[in-house]
């Protein structure tokens, strides 16, 4: 069950299918079975052996992916690099976890050639026309050997360590190896229902988890379609639906919201589309509505999960979106979810707990941090740090992280239910809860806010909105005015950089 072994089996099974298309460039199963295969001999090559660790700091390409499954195949570990990270960020990512090449888009020549001092990194490959003396270019790396490597990988070797978004602090790298990575996949193929005649559009960053995982890496050990765009721009992500008749797609809930301000949005063709997934962050049910009426369908897919799990966690389905919108969902196959107090004990329904999770997908580790893991892995249960409530049927809402809940006159205030009000607002765009410091109530409930396009935000008016749909103490007491919001690459709002900013 070594996820290289998949794509060699599709390249015989199904020789001359379309795999990958990509900025006008196309490959067939035989093809790109081809071409990860020459660059894995060249790894070789190079010295790379079993185990050594390749960090891949590149946008979505077929040569991400190339590089990616050429790594799976010589048993080595892969480490997605962020590549909106500085060169101080990933430094520390390199040094931490011990790697040895990099393989790079040019683009991000000058922050690898500052990161890789003081660390194990021997090689550097360039995606590109390289500038930098002792930089190999990809095509100079490849070997004219187009057979599979010879090489033994079990389904518990190592495939990857995922780096944590880093919102608070240094970035933890969650290990998995083979088997795990392919209950992930396995578990999108069951849950949502993905086959070999998918045409997948892959327009988050493929270094996240949920694109690699969930929908590259079961598209590829399926044989489906994938459709690859190097960054997202709304208008052609629904030009690509169009012409490329997608049937899967997913996106963080910033895409949906930037898609639905295409001001003719409802004149593309978006009828291939079988099924719609979002996840990364939460995605606020207006949009979900607004989202379910521009594709005319509703096969939408809430995947709350979390990059420890692979991702993995809990889901909402297209029928739990009929009833239960704005809910996490419950457990995914493969998986248990519950929501518990602080001494590891179930909550009632109603009252706030953690969310924790247990399963297949579950990361071996923390790479190197052992106290860390022990700290986040109890008994076999992941505990989450996200604050959540279950109903009585058993759905889970996640209502807030630990770290950004408000506390504010001796009352709990819960981010994501004040921002699913604002979003409801005609003038909002994208809406963030803060808490800052304030002499009387401890922590003042804030709101920042970035308007639509053209639109005007009265702040009165606003909070005049807010108290017919929250108790007095949830209504923000400022509003702040922003262009936009700082995001990681995952679409998550960095919360602690509004704070920072504004406090």
């Amino acid at each position: 069950m070594d996820i290289g072994s998949y794509l060699a089996q599709n390249a015989r099974k199904t020789p001359e299918k379309l795999a990958i298309e990509c900025e006008g460039r196309s490959y067939t199963y035989k093809q790109f079975n081809e071409e990860v295969n020459k660059l894995a001999h060249g790894l070789l090559r190079m010295g790379m052996s079993k185990g050594d660790k390749i960090a891949l700091m590149m946008k979505n390409s077929d040569q991400f992916v190339f590089a990616f499954f050429a790594g799976a195949k010589i048993g080595a570990v892969i480490v997605p690099v962020n590549f909106r990270l500085t060169a101080s960020e990933v430094h520390y990512i390199l040094e931490q976890s011990g790697t040895v090449l990099v393989i790079c888009d040019d683009e991000y020549e000058e922050i690898i050639t500052s990161a890789r001092e003081g660390t194990n990194v021997a090689h550097v490959i360039t995606a590109g026309t390289s500038k930098t003396v002792g930089h190999h270019s990809f095509a100079s790396v490849l070997s004219t050997d187009v057979t599979n490597p010879q090489m033994e990988i079990s389904e518990d070797d190592d495939l990857e360590i995922l780096y944590t978004s880093g919102t608070t602090g240094r970035p933890k790298g969650a290990l998995f190896d083979h088997k795990r990575v392919f209950n992930v996949g396995l578990t999108m193929m069951i849950t949502m229902g993905i086959n070999q005649e998918e045409r997948i559009l892959h327009i988050a960053p493929l270094f996240h988890s949920a694109q690699l995982n969930l929908f590259l890496v079961s598209g590829v050990v399926l044989g489906a379609t994938h459709i690859i765009h190097r960054d997202f721009h709304p208008v052609t992500t629904l030009q690509s639906i169009q012409e490329d008749k997608i049937t899967h797609f997913f996106g963080v809930p910033a895409m949906y919201n930037f898609i639905l301000q295409v001001p003719n949005a409802a004149d593309y063709d978006l009828s291939s589309i079988k099924r719609c997934g979002y996840g990364a962050a939460p995605m606020a049910p207006e949009l979900v509505r607004k989202s379910m009426e521009l594709f005319r369908t509703d096969q939408f897919y809430n995947l709350c999960g979390l990059t420890e799990a692979g991702p993995g966690g809990i889901l909402l389905g297209p029928e739990g979106h009929k009833h239960h919108l704005g809910k996490g969902g419950k457990s995914a196959f493969l998986t248990e979810a519950r929501v518990v107090d602080g001494e590891g004990i179930d909550i009632m329904p109603g009252a706030v707990g953690e969310f924790i999770i247990k399963g297949e997908s579950i990361m071996k580790e923390y790479y190197k941090k052992p106290e860390e893991t022990a700290k986040t892995i109890k008994e076999g249960w992941l505990y989450t740090g996200d604050l959540a409530t279950i109903d009585e049927n058993g759905y889970i809402t996640l209502v807030d992280r630990k770290k950004d809940m408000i506390i504010s006159g001796g009352e709990n205030v819960y981010s994501i239910e004040v921002e699913e009000v604002l979003y409801e607002h005609p003038a909002v765009l994208e809406a963030a809860i803060i808490g800052l410091p304030d002499e009387v109530w401890g922590e003042a409930v804030c709101a920042v806010i970035v308007p639509k396009k053209d639109a005007m935000v009265d702040e009165q008016e606003l909070k005049s909105f807010c108290r017919q749909k929250l108790a007095g103490y949830k209504i923000p007491r400022k509003i702040f005015i922003e262009e936009a919001l700082p995001r990681n690459a995952s679409g998550k709002i960095l919360k602690y950089q509004l704070r920072q900013k504004l406090v």
